[in-house]
């Protein structure tokens, strides 16, 4: 049975242009590696044709995956977000209880998180840990060096 996962328009719209590269720009240059290796003879022993064929499994196996996992996308809108509690979408502020230090996150889905842009997968370790708290809570999060508190400080969209 296949995952749904729950993406932002602009999420959504990311994993369709990859899909959309991958099919229009990567397999045909790759088919074209595969014509030019079958062109120079032998391909029994031909390392630039069974490079290119193994590239070419690679290729359909991700555009495989991601079909599926575009098939399986929802949509959320943000407009209809509760902030009282912490879901998909929501940005926090949290505070970590042992040196007062406060971050801002916003909860995506796995295939969105870019911690540069402050944005944490669900799944991820802090992203479980917040999902439901609401302003106030603490919420315990287990880590391979222990568990850190983080106060949660505001919630929003």
């Amino acid at each position: 049975m296949s995952q749904i996962s729950y993406y932002s328009v602009e999420g959504l719209k990311k994993l369709k242009d990859e899909l959309h590269h991958m099919e229009t720009v990567q397999r045909p240059a790759i088919s074209e590696q595969i014509a030019e290796a079958r062109d120079k003879g032998d391909l029994s022993e031909n390392a630039e044709y069974d490079a290119a064929k193994e590239a070419q499994g690679l290729l359909e196996m991700k555009i495989a995956k991601l079909k599926e996992v575009i098939s399986n996308a929802r949509i959320i809108d943000d407009s209809e977000i509760d902030v009282t509690k912490v879901f998909i979408l929501s940005t926090v502020k949290i505070k970590n209880t042992a040196n007062g230090m406060e971050m801002v996150y916003t909860l995506v889905a796995e295939n969105e998180a870019d911690l540069k842009a402050k944005k944490i997968s669900v799944e991820s370790p802090i992203g479980k840990g917040l999902l439901g708290k609401s302003v106030g809570d603490i919420a315990d999060i287990e880590t391979p060096n222990g568990i850190l508190k983080f106060e949660i400080i505001e919630v929003s969209r």
